[in-house]
């Protein structure tokens, strides 16, 4: 009988795994929706062409290097332990709490998950480089960020091994449940490195100071990523409790999936309002950032608030991600997308709100944690982006960036019909 439980627990653990993790991938087709949105129409078969071949080549990266160096696993040479293997361990330790023990599933699933999760990292930094960055540096770095600067920072919080042998993140009372540092803060870190190498697009700042608007080419493509985003943080956020096979872990999926919709409703709102009030129409690219700041605010521990306090706390994102952006305008850092604030200023914002519900962690704990994430992926990335730079290059000539790229980089055009 108990094998029979540990059988159902190994295969319910594993599908949830697995959905959770397609869940998550589905989110790239929703960053390759809202960030061709979001630039003008002759670059939007260059943002789709990063948008998908980051995937693939954060998926080969993080199989080949990035997997073992963040846990300590083995999948490029020697496949990952079976799940088989880790039933009978559980069952030859006689775990005394039964079928709400510890999860059990498949190794490969674990890795699956874990993948999908770089891939969301590197889809960061696409969206804040758009319009002016050469094809090939934006690949070039994705191999290094996938394949070495993410697993190292993941080592230190999810993997649990001490910062450079000295301290581990998780004994200073630092938590990050599903990422809002792990992730979203390390991806806007990496994109504030590059931009600050590469420079605005032409045209967008004058010499006055004053700054242009530049609109993106299709607000249904953009609002269409958002809700694409917004489905897949349910996998994003509910993975992340990592079992699902008894009452507890169960209770905690429900309360993870609510707490996770309530507050990219109250970033929504929050953000749609004060847009408003700042410029006197309801900007609809300021209400899709205020929905991800909310989505990006409660990842870092969506399991412990109220409906309510989850609501809050995705308003104080949306509240957050309008007044960044305004404020990156002002220090002339050209974010096409507003990559940099939803995830770099409100992954930080969700990281502070820990403490407010979780009393298992300290302010203190949570200040380490992301100062230790962003000075290693921000110093890694500009160097990376400085050796780019000055080896092949980082950003297109001032004529293909006025003719768009897509045709100089990739030759051909989204909207022929529309743009000739």
């Amino acid at each position: 009988m108990e094998d029979q439980i540990y059988q159902l627990q190994y295969a319910i653990d594993t599908f949830y795994y697995l959905v959770c993790g397609a869940l998550v991938m589905w989110m790239a087709a929703g960053f390759a929706m809202l960030e061709s949105g979001l630039v003008r129409a002759k670059n939007t078969t260059e943002i789709l062409t990063k948008n998908i071949a980051l995937f693939a080549v954060a998926c080969i990266m993080y199989m080949v290097c990035g997997y073992a160096l963040m846990y300590g696993g083995t999948v490029f040479l020697t496949g990952i332990e079976g799940g088989e293997t880790l039933v009978a361990d559980a069952l030859a330790s006689k775990v005394e709490e039964g079928f709400e023990g510890g999860a059990v599933y498949s190794g490969a699933s674990d890795f699956f998950f874990q993948v999908v999760f770089v891939a969301t990292c590197m889809s960061i930094v696409s969206g804040a480089v758009a319009e002016r960055m050469k094809l090939l540096a934006f690949l070039a770095f994705a191999v290094v960020m996938t394949g070495v600067i993410y697993p190292m920072e993941g080592s230190w919080t999810w993997g649990g091994n001490a910062v450079f042998g000295m301290y581990t993140l998780g004994d200073l009372g630092f938590s990050d449940f599903a990422g809002s540092g792990i992730v979203h803060l390390a991806g806007a870190s990496a994109a504030l490195a590059g931009v600050l190498l590469l420079g605005p697009r032409k045209g967008k700042y004058a010499a006055d100071g004053s700054v242009k608007a530049i609109p993106g080419c299709n607000l249904p493509m953009a609002t269409l990523g958002t809700f694409i985003l917004w489905m897949g943080w349910f996998g994003f956020n509910g993975g992340s409790v990592l079992k699902l096979a008894d009452v507890s872990s169960a209770n905690a999926v429900a309360v993870v999936f609510m707490n996770t919709n309530a507050a990219a409703c109250g970033g929504l709102v929050a953000a749609l309002f004060l847009a408003r009030a700042m410029f006197g129409k309801f900007d609809l690219t300021m209400a899709l950032n205020g929905a991800l700041a909310g989505l990006v605010a409660i990842t870092a521990e969506p399991s412990t608030p109220t409906a309510l306090e989850a609501t809050l706390f995705g308003a104080l994102g949306g509240l957050l991600v309008v007044s960044s952006i305004v404020f990156m305008d002002k220090i002339k850092i050209d974010d096409p997308v507003g990559a940099i604030s939803v995830h770099g200023s409100c992954g930080l914002l969700g990281l502070l709100l820990v403490p407010i519900t979780n009393d298992g962690v300290s302010f203190s704990g949570q200040i380490i944690g992301a100062l230790t994430i962003f000075v290693w992926v921000f110093v890694t990335s500009l160097i990376l982006w400085s050796i780019l730079k000055a080896v092949i290059g980082i950003r297109v000539s001032e004529e293909e960036e006025a003719t768009g790229c897509d045709v100089s980089e990739c030759g051909l055009e989204a909207y022929p019909e529309f743009t000739k």
